[in-house]
């Protein structure tokens, strides 16, 4: 007979159990490797510590330079992991992450926010805020010291990116700073969304013919969930689009790109996000590329297979457009 102290009091497949002794186990994203050249990109990369009073850190990527002072496009990065598992450091992060800073020639900041349930949300929105504010110091006349952001990157080009709930805190963030704009920080440029983790209570689309994936689905977000949020599924940190949520027409960016993945149970709320944003009163530009074929976040999964090469290039199209 089993220990008391081992039973299961949350089961949140694919990722973590969570034990009654307040044991955490998580399933998946554990691995990580070290910071390092890249012989077969030339991008390097390191890491640094942003917040010593939370212990937030990130990891720093740059592709060879033409010059030691050539200013290239900034992309800060949040990681997927429904907001409970992974890290930049995770094998396949890092070689995504050193694929986009190859092909798009940026500087990236990969960001390792404090994860859910031994830090509930909102800790992981407040803390890819609070590198936002880390990044902005180093913006001239700032009292940043981290020579990679103070040398070599553009502040007019600056971009937030992220897959999964990645993408949902770089909305997030875009929405804070349209709402709420703060002459410190930089005007983004654009925001990149891949297969955005948007959801809500009621199904759409594809999601009203697969109950048992949404029903998945809503047991990651309620395990994270705000506890005192009475609107669950609803939250609008999860679901921007219901009704009541704040109007997508204060984004703080002008240029928006999502992708979506034909098999992933996420694409429907993607594409509404998009037609959102075309039939609505923001006045930016906003782009939609669907992958054929492909389910949640594949690219992380295969960073080198053709179709995220070919998705990489298309992100690194949109970071430099003119």
């Amino acid at each position: 007979m089993g220990s008391v102290s081992k039973e299961i009091l949350h089961d949140v497949p694919p990722y973590i159990r969570v034990y009654k002794d307040g044991t955490i186990e998580r399933l998946v994203g554990l691995d990580v490797v070290p910071a390092s050249f890249d012989i077969d990109t030339g991008v390097t990369s390191k890491d640094v510590v942003i917040s010593p009073e939370t212990g937030v850190s990130a990891r720093l990527y740059r592709p060879t330079l033409t010059t030691a002072s050539e200013k290239l496009p900034l992309v800060i990065y949040f990681h997927g992991g429904a907001f409970c598992i992974a890290s930049p450091f995770y094998p396949k992060y890092h070689q995504s992450l050193t694929n986009l800073v190859s092909e798009a020639r940026v500087i990236a900041v990969s960001v390792d926010y404090r994860l859910a349930p031994e830090h509930p949300l909102p800790a992981a929105f407040d803390d890819s805020h609070a590198a936002l504010w880390w990044v902005s110091s180093h913006a001239p006349g700032g009292t940043g010291t981290e020579e990679w952001i103070k040398e070599n990157v553009d502040f007019d080009r600056i971009f937030l990116a992220g897959d999964s709930a990645g993408a949902t805190i770089a909305h997030d963030i875009a929405m804070r700073i349209g709402s709420n704009p703060d002459p410190t920080i930089p005007k983004l440029s654009g925001i990149i969304l891949i297969n955005p983790y948007f959801w809500g209570k009621e199904p759409i689309g594809s999601e009203k013919a697969d109950p048992v994936r949404k029903a998945m689905v809503d047991k990651w977000w309620e395990f994270v969930c705000p506890s005192d949020s009475h609107l669950g599924l609803d939250d609008p940190l999860i679901n921007p689009l219901r009704d009541g949520a704040p109007d997508m027409s204060g984004l703080g960016c002008g240029r928006v790109i999502v992708t979506v993945s034909e098999k992933d149970i996420l694409r429907d709320r993607g594409w509404a996000y998009y037609e959102t944003l075309v039939k609505g009163k923001w006045e930016g530009k906003v782009e939609m590329m669907e992958i054929e074929g492909e389910d949640h976040v594949f690219h992380i999964f295969d960073p080198n297979g053709e179709k995220a090469v070919n998705m990489m290039k298309r992100l690194g199209s949109f970071i430099n457009q003119q």
